[in-house]
């Protein structure tokens, strides 16, 4: 069984979660950093051997972290982090929920990559659900 507190002022709420409950959230988040250390290792043209190479690490390793297999220690993260030429936003963008002007930023990043037509169609749908959110709220 795991116990987690969350503080809310002024009550203290505990939730208890099983094992598999526990387990089920930390599938998830590995996952999801997993899955952005592939992508950034991919937007750097490297395979797994040869970010392998660059970390000093196993390929092996490399493919138990992009699978989510596997959580690096502290150390470890920040030579990942350094290897992958990006902050830890790009890993935990995903995960941690403070992370939305990163997110923004990348897209706008993405966006530009794209032709003119494309960025306006995709800039008149953000702007209409913008729209439709702050309705939402009326």
């Amino acid at each position: 069984m795991y116990l987690r507190f969350c503080i809310t002022m002024p009550l203290i709420h505990i939730i208890i979660m099983s094992d598999i409950e526990r387990d089920m959230v930390n599938v998830m988040i590995d996952t999801r950093i997993g899955k952005r250390i592939k992508q950034c290792r991919e937007r750097l043209g490297l395979t797994q051997e040869q970010f392998a190479e660059k970390t000093g690490f196993t390929a092996n390793y490399i493919s138990t972290l992009e699978r989510g297999a596997s959580f690096p220690r502290c150390e470890k993260l920040i030579i990942l982090l350094n290897a992958l030429e990006v902050s830890a936003d790009a890993i935990f963008c995903d995960v941690v929920d403070h992370s939305a002007k990163y997110k923004a930023s990348q897209l706008s990043k993405e966006l530009e990559t794209l032709p003119l037509e494309a960025q306006n169609r995709i800039i008149q749908m953000i702007e209409l659900m913008i729209e439709q959110e702050k309705n939402n709220r009326k």
